[in-house]
């Protein structure tokens, strides 16, 4: 199924894993390698799935929900890492325990955690009608935490300067595709699945509301106190100092938080220092063109 494979990539003296193709869409040669595992993993009903695009709150809206499901004790959701409590499903470092690894040898109910388009997310997951939450945030903002996170992440391909990452993300041609087919495809299959899907725009303006909503869809109810709790404990800033959050616990040879911090500003509206007015304007218009056939242009915010 791999195909146009490239060579390894050095970044900072690092060597960074290669990348090939899944079905079009560019993944680490480890999870190409591992697809067809991947592909027939076995959800469980109770199973909760957290997916996003890359960079659009993942690790804020695992870090909620485990404050949800644990009622806000605080102690049992710093149990571990966040890569421990919610396995990334078809993610495979060489040398480390993978995401099937980690799913399987853990007890229901699950908390798992994809960045797979529709297309490519395991079908048993459908077929057993796990709940599944999905967030979705403004392109722009995506792209340049993306571009970050690549600059400090091994375990992705070096971006190259900001006008070839600008280039390649507007192409798609970037790990877990294009993200207008992702939240596109994400956005049409939300009617016929249990699927809630939220915008990152909305959690940070009224966190109390969506933190309320999410609670609701994962059937828990929470009074003003817990509710309180939760939100300060899934701030920004709090979360940037909890090393069970905040992934400082993944060894600096493979995220290197002095390149950039893995949680680095958490903010709406920081494309605004990168982009220049010519490529804004491009990519207004590239926007505008790929999302005319879908009612979802009208809840993507630009701010």
């Amino acid at each position: 199924m791999a195909l146009n494979k490239m060579e390894d990539l050095k970044y900072d003296g690092t060597e960074r894993l290669a990348v090939d193709y899944v079905e079009g869409i560019l993944q680490p040669t480890p999870t190409c390698d591992t697809w067809d595992q991947i592909w027939n993993f076995q959800a469980r009903p109770d199973d909760l799935l957290i997916s996003t695009y890359p960079k659009a709150g993942t690790t804020w809206t695992q870090e909620i929900v485990d404050l949800i499901q644990n009622e806000g004790d605080i102690d049992r959701s710093q149990r571990a890492p966040t890569h421990e409590r919610f396995p990334f499903i078809e993610w495979k470092i060489p040398g480390m325990e993978s995401g099937l690894e980690q799913a399987n040898a853990m007890p229901s109910p699950r908390i798992l955690k994809t960045h797979l388009p529709i297309h490519l997310l395991p079908p048993s997951f459908l077929e057993k009608n796990c709940k599944i939450i999905y967030v979705a945030r403004n392109p722009k903002d995506s792209m340049v935490s993306y571009y970050h996170f690549h600059r400090m992440n091994k375990g992705l391909p070096a971006p190259g300067t900001w006008e070839e990452y600008f280039e390649s993300f507007l192409a798609g041609d970037v790990c877990w595709g294009s993200w207008y087919e992702h939240v596109k495809g994400w956005w049409d299959a939300k009617d016929q699945h249990r699927i809630l899907y939220l915008f990152y725009e909305d959690m940070k303006r009224n966190p109390k509301h969506e933190i309320l909503k999410l609670a609701e869809f994962i059937g828990k109810s929470l009074d003003d106190k817990v509710l309180d709790k939760i939100v300060h404990y899934s701030s920004f800033d709090v979360m940037k100092q909890n090393p069970m959050a905040n992934y400082t616990s993944i060894p600096a040879p493979l995220m290197n938080h002095s390149i950039s911090p893995f949680m680095r500003k958490g903010a709406v509206g920081d494309w605004k220092n990168h982009f220049t007015v010519a490529q804004n304007e491009r990519f207004d218009e590239d926007h505008k063109r790929k999302m005319t056939d879908t009612t979802l242009i009208s809840h993507i915010r630009f701010l």
